[in-house]
């Protein structure tokens, strides 16, 4: 059976940080592949995603190209509405039964997990990997034994970027060269994403 990991999330855009905590995942969970799929509607975040959902799948699909392991699935953009994990799990292990899969996410939605849609059946059906950020603490103990038995921390190197300084250094002016890979870079400037 393969292991798979899912890295969920907006995307908007994808950047280092992303690449290298799914390859950090990959390599020390034993991962075959990781797969990206970008939501259409985050359910625990408040605003909506800056640009489209063409160009958040475009821009996640120029920066896995490269990598034989990781792969971007667009499952939540066609389904739209609102993106439970839940939901996308079931839809994966209908369509791929030969795989068992192991949800990335980083410290701070190790911390809301006990919030997600449906978490307790979600947890029958995936593992968990947690990147621990060392300025984002993770609050094991707050945690249930179910998801306890279910999650590996992995240590992950500080990293300085975000998407959200991305699109405000985009929206100023500024360079973000080395914060995306070139192929995002590419992207983004052919599209004229994120220009205030």
């Amino acid at each position: 059976m393969s292991k798979i990991g899912i890295m969920g999330g907006t995307f908007d855009p994808i950047h280092t940080g992303h690449l290298l905590a799914a390859e950090k995942a990959r390599e020390q969970c034993g991962l075959q592949e990781v797969w990206f799929i970008p939501s259409y509607m985050p359910p625990l975040k408040a605003n909506e995603p800056g640009v489209s959902s063409e160009h958040r799948y475009g821009m996640v699909e120029a920066a896995v190209a490269t990598n034989d392991s990781f792969r971007v699935l667009d499952i939540e953009l066609k389904r739209g509405g609102v993106s439970y994990s839940f939901d996308t799990v079931s839809d994966l292990m209908n369509r791929y039964p030969g795989h068992a899969f192991a949800y990335i996410i980083g410290s701070d939605r190790i911390n809301d997990l006990c919030k997600w849609y449906r978490i307790e059946e979600l947890a029958e059906l995936v593992t968990f990997i947690g990147l621990e950020r060392p300025s984002e603490e993770v609050q094991f103990d707050q945690l249930p034994s179910f998801l306890k038995q279910r999650l590996t921390i992995v240590e992950m190197p500080p990293i300085g970027i975000s998407s959200t300084d991305i699109r405000s250094r985009l929206s100023a002016g500024q360079s973000i060269q080395y914060m995306v890979p070139d192929t995002v870079y590419g992207y983004i400037r052919r599209h004229g994403l994120y220009e205030s």
